[in-house]
């Protein structure tokens, strides 16, 4: 697993909305160095991410300063270690810095982001996982 240093993003690097949303968060300047790590890669990380009980078909995982963050949370954490430089950004914080925002929001987000990978015909993370590893993410047999 990641030290307990490392500050990582998992997210889904195929899916056009999560890979702008990255790119255009400037996260580099607010939180220093973070690996950016894409859900459907092969990083050991990704397992134990999932290990540690994180559905990544229900949202991106961030892990900075030894905490972890998921789905709604890890959304109004990013937006508030967004740089504040640019609209995008500006309006992010805005969107989706407080906690009852960022957990209104980010239902609808997810739900478009499914939408999306089901018009590109992307499979869930959840079977590219087991199309990676043949166990599947409890380490029990795939029935497949």
């Amino acid at each position: 697993m990641a030290s307990e240093t490392d500050n990582l993003l998992v997210y889904d690097g195929q899916c056009p909305f999560c890979r702008r949303y990255v790119r255009w968060l400037q996260l580099q300047d607010a939180a220093g160095e973070l690996h950016l790590i894409d859900a459907r890669g092969d990083d050991p990380v990704i397992d134990d991410v999932r290990a540690l009980g994180f559905d990544l078909d229900k949202g991106m995982v961030l892990k900075l300063d030894a905490q972890w963050y998921h789905g709604a949370d890890a959304l109004r954490v990013l937006a508030l270690l967004s740089s504040p430089v640019g609209v995008f950004n500006r309006l992010n914080r805005r969107l989706f810095g407080g906690h009852k925002r960022a957990n209104s929001g980010y239902p609808l987000l997810r739900g478009l982001r499914g939408l999306v990978l089901r018009v590109l015909r992307r499979p869930s993370l959840q079977y590219s996982s087991r199309q990676r590893n043949p166990r599947s993410c409890r380490g029990e047999e795939d029935d497949s």
